[in-house]
C-alpha cells in the first residue's frame, strides 16, 4: 500500500528483491503486497521491526504518518545507543520533513539532543543524493548519552 507499495513495484520492475515483513493480523486483512520476492510474517510490530532492522542495509524515512515516524525513529535511536551500524536516511521531498528538521535543531539547541546524535540522520531531497550519502555514510564513532563532567 502507498509508497511502500510503490517502491516495492518500481524494485520489482527494475529487476531488483523487495522483502516485505508483515504481523500476521495485517496479512489476514489482505493488505500484504501480494507480487513481494519474500513475505516474512510475523506475530507482533515489534518483531517485525526487529525483523527489519536485521534484513535492512540502511533505514529511509519516506513521507508518511505515525507508523513511519515511529518506525525511523526506533531505527534511529537504535543507532543512537550502537545497537546496529546502519546509516538512517529522511527523503526531504518537497520541503515534506521541513518541521522535523527544525524540531531535531530545537532539541539539540535545547541540550535535549545532541548534535552528534542529530547528526546521525542524512537528509537528502531526492532519492538519488540520498542513496548516494547513504552508500558512502561512515560508520559513526561511539557516541555516549553523557560525560562524567555533564552528570
Amino acid at each position: 500500500m502507498g509508497l511502500m507499495g510503490a517502491l516495492a513495484d518500481a524494485v520489482l520492475e527494475a529487476g531488483g528483491e523487495a522483502i516485505g515483513v508483515m504481523p500476521r493480523a495485517l496479512v489476514e486483512k489482505e493488505i500484504a503486497h501480494s507480487g513481494l520476492s519474500e513475505l516474512h510474517v510475523v506475530e507482533t510490530m515489534h518483531e517485525r521491526k526487529t525483523l527489519m532492522s536485521d534484513l535492512a542495509d540502511a533505514f529511509v524515512l519516506l513521507p508518511g504518518g505515525f507508523g513511519s515516524w515511529e518506525e525511523f525513529c526506533e531505527a534511529v535511536t537504535w543507532l543512537q545507543l550502537g545497537m546496529h551500524q546502519k546509516p538512517c536516511g529522511v527523503l526531504n521531498v518537497a520541503g515534506y520533513y521541513d518541521a522535523l528538521m527544525a524540531l531535531s535543531a530545537h532539541a539539540a539547541a535545547e541540550g535535549f539532543l545532541r548534535p552528534a546524535n542529530r547528526d546521525l540522520v542524512i537528509v537528502a531531497d531526492n532519492p538519488q543524493q540520498l542513496l548516494l550519502r547513504l552508500s558512502v555514510a561512515p560508520t559513526p564513532a561511539e557516541v555516549k548519552w553523557v560525560t562524567k563532567d555533564e552528570r
